[in-house]
């Protein structure tokens, strides 16, 4: 598509939308009126900076289109070899199945405290740092 037919539609689509946002402004007043001026200024600059002729090419280019597809599916490897990445180091070694296959023991005599209990059994977590935020979320009366 040649430069100037583009920009003589960008221009027309402009006019009709400056027009429109013109009716905005008279409705909802000059906010409402302001974001239309904004938004139809946008065809002209995109004409007038080379943007909309990029887009018109890719349009009708299927050199450009297999260049889109092919770096969709460099989106989605990417995507699934993290997830199996991810997949991978859960299910590797025996810390993360020892870790989830561990009994929970519970202390003698500790049963669920009442609700309006501010104190509590002493954490029962291997992880330290777990077991301070255990801590303290009894302590607030959070299960």
């Amino acid at each position: 598509m040649s430069d100037a037919a583009i920009f003589a539609i960008s221009l027309g689509v402009t006019l009709v939308g400056l027009v429109a946002s013109w009716g905005v402004y008279r409705r909802r007043g000059a906010a409402s009126g302001a974001r239309g001026a904004a938004l139809s200024l946008i065809p002209l600059a995109a004409s007038m900076t080379g943007v909309t002729s990029f887009f018109a090419d890719l349009v009708f280019s299927p050199m450009k289109w297999a260049g889109v597809a092919v770096a969709g599916l460099a989106i989605v490897l990417y995507l699934a070899s993290g997830a199996a990445l991810s997949r991978r180091s859960v299910t590797e070694g025996d810390g993360g199945k020892a870790a989830r296959k561990a009994p929970k023991t519970k202390q003698a005599g500790a049963g669920k405290a009442p609700k309006g209990a501010v104190g509590g059994a002493a954490p029962t977590a291997a992880d330290p740092d777990l077991a301070e935020i255990e801590d303290i979320l009894r302590n607030r009366g959070i299960k």
